[in-house]
């Protein structure tokens, strides 16, 4: 089976502004997908990406803007990481989020590889913008091995605004080939 890890982060924000909304190379609103939603203020985006430098690009500047590399395939021997970005998340009358985090990696036969639900996601006293974009802790690496499937997997993320109310089913997909 494939290897699949969790990392969690200590590091889980950016000062990097996205005004709740998902903006393109150019600056310009990104439209909404399948990897990218927002609903009420709070937005959430998966990126896989084969930058295995992702943490150091993350831990950066506050005036660094990180930029990652997407990827849509994965050969034999190689490593892809999912990334779940949001923004916006409420905050209690303490000043306190509670962002939970369901995920599920889908094989091409449908047979579930991981699965998780109500992980704590972003769970903090946030003293810094909350329009700042942070990575959600639990970031998914894929080594793509011989005896894995080939085919297209599936990475489901929902992200759980309790104190918005809201939920952002994400969706991203690769092609092991």
């Amino acid at each position: 089976t494939a290897l699949i890890s969790i990392v969690l982060l200590t590091a889980l924000s950016s000062s990097v502004a996205a005004k709740n909304v998902w903006l393109d190379a150019q600056g310009k609103p990104a439209a909404e997908s399948d990897s990218s939603k927002s609903i009420d203020g709070f937005s959430g985006m998966l990126l896989v990406t084969p930058d295995k430098d992702w943490a150091e690009k993350w831990n950066t500047s506050p005036v660094t803007v990180p930029h990652f590399a997407s990827a849509t395939e994965v050969s034999e021997g190689n490593t892809l990481f999912l990334l779940t970005f949001f923004a916006g998340p409420g905050r209690d009358s303490a000043g306190k989020t509670n962002v939970l985090c369901d995920f599920a990696m889908i094989r091409p036969d449908g047979s579930k590889s991981i699965e998780q639900t109500d992980a704590p996601c972003f769970q903090v006293e946030l003293k810094e913008d909350p329009s700042s974009v942070f990575l959600a802790p639990a970031v998914v690496g894929y080594l793509a091995e011989a005896s894995d499937q080939r085919g297209t997997w599936i990475f489901h993320m929902t992200l759980k605004d309790k104190v918005r109310g809201v939920e952002l089913p994400l969706k991203a997909s690769f092609l092991v080939k």
